[in-house]
């Protein structure tokens, strides 16, 4: 059972890219998906999440308007597009998700996405030159 992040890579300033998160040994479909990112020297933050039913999702205010979050479950596979990136997105992006908290809405706390998945995917790094 686990989640492996990919699609990382070098872009220059406005480029895209999209991030990849599969699930093996287990069927995704039942479960929220979360995408936190963390740059060197500062805090994990919260990117943006999807839950089962599409109906919730969550994007962090850095994000908005910039990066979206799908799922195919088909491919067993969520999914970030990351459009007009800038330097300040350049950190490594993780996935994540919870066997029980996980079949819930996106939990967020405060404005906040909460980082209490117990499943994460080994990170992919994204870095954005000017």
């Amino acid at each position: 059972v686990q989640l492996q992040a990919s699609g990382g890579g070098k872009v220059q300033a406005g480029g895209s890219l999209r991030l990849s998160c599969a699930a093996s040994g287990f069927s995704l479909d039942a479960f929220g998906i979360s995408w936190f990112r963390q740059a060197p020297g500062k805090e994990r933050e919260g990117v943006s999440c999807i839950d089962s039913t599409e109906k919730s999702t969550y994007y962090a205010d850095s994000v908005k308007g910039r990066f979206t979050i799908s799922r195919d479950n088909a491919k067993n596979t969520v999914y970030l597009q990351m459009n007009n990136l800038t330097p300040e997105d350049t950190a490594v992006y993780y996935c994540a998700t919870d066997p029980i908290l996980g079949v819930g809405p996106c939990r967020v706390r405060g404005g906040i996405l909460m980082a209490d998945d117990d499943l994460w995917g080994q990170g992919t790094q994204v870095t954005v030159s000017s």
